[in-house]
């Protein structure tokens, strides 16, 4: 990561402190190979990188439809966010003031616009229809593993079909994203979107 340093002098003022970076992001042995791999064919671009520039924050959102919210994560319990395999459990996110922006866009009598949703975020607008659950993660505080999204990952599209995965960190609409694993369900913070 990189930090830039600021002197502040003012009279009767002590400078600030420089903010020390966030620790990195606990990923298994697997995750932290696929890191390091999506890292090299980004290069110069990595997943520290695009955690400086475009999730200074740390926090990340997605949306999900509220039936899938119901059906995957309140009927079975689960504890982690996304798409399960014997590796972990997977979800893109984009920064959280996106998503969140995206959605207060959107909004028009009371309801979403799935369309506006879909342009905005480059993604199949069916992807947006009917009631949506919003979570927000704070990535700093949970220590979450997060890397550049890969081909291989679950939920990745093809494509044979558009909008299409595509590598590098960014959707096929220009936003930000980030592969999550094992995003806790009880440190995320979810609103309903009508």
């Amino acid at each position: 990561m990189r930090w830039r340093a600021a002197l502040v002098l003012a009279v009767g003022c002590a400078a600030a402190p420089p903010r020390a970076p966030a620790p990195a992001p606990a990923c298994d042995a697997r995750q932290a190979s696929l890191r390091h791999d999506g890292d090299a064919r980004a290069a110069p671009w990595s997943t520290a990188a695009h955690l400086a520039k475009n999730f200074p924050d740390g926090r990340v959102a997605w949306l999900m439809p509220d039936d899938e919210y119901q059906r995957y994560v309140i009927a079975t319990g689960a504890t982690r966010w996304g798409r399960c395999d014997g590796a972990g459990c997977f979800v893109f996110v984009a920064p959280a003031g996106i998503i969140h922006a995206v959605v207060a866009r959107s909004m028009a009598d009371g309801h979403h616009d799935a369309a506006a949703i879909g342009r905005a975020l480059g993604l199949p607008a069916e992807r947006f229809a009917g009631p949506l659950r919003m979570m927000t993660l704070d990535l700093r505080a949970t220590r979450a593993c997060a890397r550049l999204p890969v081909e291989r990952d679950p939920g990745a599209s093809s494509c044979a079909t558009a909008p299409c995965f595509q590598f590098g960190g960014y959707t096929s609409g220009g936003v930000p994203e980030l592969m999550v694993i094992d995003a806790p369900v009880d440190r995320t913070t979810i609103e309903s979107v009508p």
